[in-house]
């Protein structure tokens, strides 16, 4: 469990169309095999420390004939931001995605001091 020492508790959310590969024949809609796409994303503001960071799935617009395969998740998560991440393989053919975050985590107030 992650406990927050401060009062102070921000949440900060989002929702990213990731790609659209069915338009220009993009790997996702095309392509066989490993596959994957990434997304910086940058809070509104930064975080006192690492947030936690949820991430889901809020549109695909899969190729129902083929098995459907995804993984979804938040990689390299930083004060400042994550890394959103999709990964497909095998024959799963993938239009586009949409995908939805929220960070929760320990905030700074303007009232804190900065000792250096």
């Amino acid at each position: 469990m992650k406990r927050l020492r401060s009062h102070t508790i921000g949440v900060d959310s989002g929702d990213v169309m990731l790609f659209s590969d069915y338009e220009d024949g993009g790997p996702m809609w095309t392509g066989r095999g490993q596959r994957e796409r990434r997304r910086r994303v940058n809070f509104s503001e930064p975080f006192r420390e690492t947030p936690t960071v949820q991430v889901s799935t809020s549109l695909w617009d899969i190729d129902s004939s083929t098995v459907i395969r995804a993984d979804v998740s938040a990689e390299a998560v930083t004060e400042a931001g994550f890394d959103m991440v999709f990964r497909t393989w095998g024959d799963t053919r993938v239009a586009r995605i949409r995908i939805a975050w929220t960070a929760i985590g320990a905030v700074g107030e303007e009232d804190d001091w900065a000792v250096d």
